[in-house]
């Protein structure tokens, strides 16, 4: 069973992503803040951190930087309604991150958390 850390601000998203990924068969962990997840993350190993991009605290894009000073391992997915802002390169997200543009079905989210914990 893969861990994952969810940060999302939206609690209804929250839940229903935290729902939908537990229901497929990971253990999920979510904040609605980047720095909670990030102290969080400094406790504890995760496979793979699943972060809105705009988030109150500590942004996604600052949060997955930090996170991968922390574990260059850890697997990085963006889930953001403002995809253009995760792919400009002066924001220096981890170049490997996958990014998962908002409107998306939960189908879509856990297809692509299977492919990118089974890589």
């Amino acid at each position: 069973m893969g861990r994952i850390l969810l940060a999302e601000d939206d609690n209804d998203m929250r839940r229903f992503l935290t729902r939908a990924l537990e229901n497929a068969g990971y253990q999920v962990v979510s904040f609605d803040n980047g720095r909670s997840a990030y102290d969080r993350l400094r406790e504890e190993p995760f496979h793979l951190l699943l972060t809105d991009i705009v988030m109150p605290e500590m942004d996604g894009i600052e949060l997955a930087r930090k996170a991968s000073e922390l574990d260059p391992d850890l697997k990085i997915m963006f889930i953001t309604g403002f995809a253009a802002v995760a792919l400009n390169p002066d924001m220096r997200a981890p170049k490997e991150a996958k990014v998962l543009s908002k409107p998306f079905h939960l189908r879509e989210l856990v297809g692509e958390v299977n492919r990118l914990m089974a890589a």
